[in-house]
């Protein structure tokens, strides 16, 4: 038989239970409450998220995406630049609400943070100096290859090749250029930013060869905070909407397709799945 005491122990746990779940609020009722959502981006990653040399302003593929969620909860997007490696932790930090930021979807990470449905699927891809007399994978073996840092690129590239000597760099415009200094025989990126990339070079673009062996496929997607539902579910729905409306063709053909550096003849996805 419970005592009187045991009776209020009970009370007070039970009460202490509903103050902590009020004080963990839904993510997504406290974006609309302060009216702004906090994007962790790149900056860095041309054509999914750079400044732009005209306006200095934050634009891109994924930038657009961003600015349609926003819309779609009612709020301002705000756009918060970091590195690779900075990317999960400050979201599970709370420095930032979600990601948008070249985040590729893998096992180990969704023990770590939940994802979207996949917005873009491409493979990370090698650019070599066209006087390194490279032309397959095999042959970087014990050669200097570039990379960033944190990125399923450098995972990529030492599962490829594994005794390449990899150094990485804090952002993929550092990586790019240290190729360009010779610091490097090698560099690995995405295929859609090398591509890019590549096309920066202008008529120094003869120096340098893609080649055609693609090491990994890449499902990239915006990230959350594992276990916030509703703002999954309302990102969800903002894609849903993109790809049904075909909003999503054109941001792929604005920032990817035919005429731009990327030079992407055709869009070979669809915005339909967060399974990988």
């Amino acid at each position: 038989m419970f005592s009187r005491r045991h009776v209020l122990l009970g009370a007070l746990a039970l009460s202490a239970n509903l103050v902590a779940a009020a004080a963990h609020a839904d993510q997504l009722a406290d974006i609309k409450k302060k009216g702004t959502i906090v994007f962790g981006v790149l900056g860095t990653d041309e054509p999914n998220s750079f400044v732009d040399p005209r306006t200095r302003q934050l634009v891109g593929y994924e930038i657009d995406i961003a600015t349609a969620v926003a819309k779609k909860i009612g709020v301002k997007p705000v756009f918060k630049q970091m590195s690779v490696s900075a990317r999960i932790p400050e979201l599970q930090q709370g420095q930032v609400d979600a990601l948008a930021a070249t985040l590729t979807h893998n096992k180990e990470r969704e023990s770590q943070v939940d994802f979207a449905l996949t917005h873009f699927v491409t493979g990370s891809k090698v650019m070599v100096r066209a006087g390194s007399g490279i032309g397959a994978l095999p042959q970087l073996a014990g050669k200097k290859v570039v990379t960033v840092r944190g990125g399923t690129q450098e995972t990529n590239i030492r599962a490829a090749v594994p005794t390449a000597q990899v150094v990485t760099f804090e952002n993929t415009q550092q990586a790019f250029q240290a190729l360009r200094q010779g610091k490097g025989v090698a560099y690995v990126n995405d295929e859609s930013s090398l591509l890019a990339d590549y096309g920066k070079l202008g008529p120094a673009a003869k120096g340098f060869t893609i080649l055609p062996t693609s090491i990994g496929n890449e499902s990239i997607a915006l990230g959350l905070k594992k276990g916030e539902k509703s703002l999954k579910a309302v990102v969800d729905q903002t894609l849903r909407e993109l790809e049904a409306s075909g909003a999503a063709e054109q941001l792929f053909n604005k920032w990817y397709g035919p005429g731009t550096r990327a030079n992407i003849a055709k869009r070979t996805f669809k915005i339909s799945s967060d399974k990988i």
